[in-house]
């Protein structure tokens, strides 16, 4: 494993982060709570030492599986979670105030539930869940932040930007009270790579890359034929017509890169690596033969100047989130 620094942070956190929303259950079907602590121990093991949950995933029983498997590892796991909006409305919509999303009680209220569920006594990152830039004016997100930080009750703090917005964050990133950001980059979506990355740099904020695989497609297992339980995340994420569309964007890459299906994965993060932007990647990791694959990339390193540039030629403008 390789480390980067987080920021100004100053943690050393490792290349490949664990996503941690997957193990949580609820929106994903397909697992067991066996099969991700499993998944948890083996990343540890490889050196994972950065593990990004939520109190949302799944009510808060993705922390406290993350609670158990990083108490009785014994080593030091930087863990990052995240403050729900209040309405429960991913991402947050222009127009509606901070007081419906982040009061500044919810966001104390918050945390105590997160140091409970965590068992710890100070979170290492706490986080914004969704962010709106109508909001950088108000007094209650930033009360709430150093109050939180006098206290002692977390150490960093940051925000996980909406869906594809990544200009949405430029603000608040220049008023120094954030140390992180966590935005949607893959080889579909380089749109960080134009304003957000290099304002990151400049400020030494911390990035956490999400979405890598842009939730299976860069897996090169979505074709046509994929099919989801209802309740599924991704029944929703691939719904209509968008499963041709992935399978057309993804034959047209694999010919460019001259790669085969299997070798997409690890391409597609290795070129989130490529970017020195990037402090850590958290791809989402419920399996060990998940766990097996992904802490492979920081050691094959940042994609050849070629391979990148091929791979800068598939960006993709959508939103299937939406």
């Amino acid at each position: 494993m390789r480390y980067r620094k987080l920021g100004r942070t100053g943690f050393e956190v490792s290349e490949i982060g664990h996503g941690a929303w997957g193990i949580g259950g609820g929106q994903w079907l397909g697992g067991t709570d066996d099969e991700s602590v499993a998944a948890l121990k083996a990343s540890i093991a490889a050196g994972v030492n950065f593990i990004d949950t939520a109190l949302a995933y799944n009510e808060g029983h993705s922390e406290n599986l993350v609670s158990k498997v990083v108490a009785e590892s014994g080593q030091k796991i930087y863990i990052a979670t995240k403050v729900p909006p209040k309405n429960r409305i991913w991402p947050a919509r222009s127009g509606v105030g901070i007081e419906d999303v982040f009061p500044y009680d919810y966001i104390i209220e918050c945390t105590e539930t997160s140091l409970r569920n965590l068992n710890t006594g100070t979170i290492d990152l706490q986080q914004l869940h969704v962010w709106n830039p109508e909001w950088i004016h108000r007094d209650e997100w930033k009360r709430a932040i150093e109050d939180l930080k006098k206290a002692g009750k977390v150490r960093a703090f940051g925000i996980s930007i909406n869906d594809h917005q990544p200009d949405s964050a430029l603000e608040i990133i220049k008023t120094g009270l954030i140390d992180t950001v966590q935005v949607i980059y893959n080889i579909f979506d380089q749109s960080p790579e134009e304003n957000l990355f290099p304002l990151c740099v400049e400020k030494n904020i911390g990035v956490i890359a999400r979405v890598p695989f842009d939730e299976g497609s860069l897996t090169g297992r979505i074709t046509v034929e994929s099919t989801f339980e209802p309740t599924d995340f991704r029944s929703m994420y691939f719904r209509g017509d968008r499963k041709q569309q992935v399978e057309v964007h993804v034959d047209a890459l694999l010919a460019d890169l001259e790669i085969n299906r299997d070798a997409l994965p690890l391409t597609a993060l290795r070129f989130v690596l490529s970017d020195p932007a990037v402090s850590t990647v958290i791809p989402g990791m419920r399996s060990l033969a998940s766990v097996a694959m992904n802490v492979r990339a920081p050691m094959l390193g940042a994609l050849p100047e070629a391979a990148l540039e091929v791979a800068h030629r598939h960006a993709w403008n959508k939103n299937f989130y939406s």
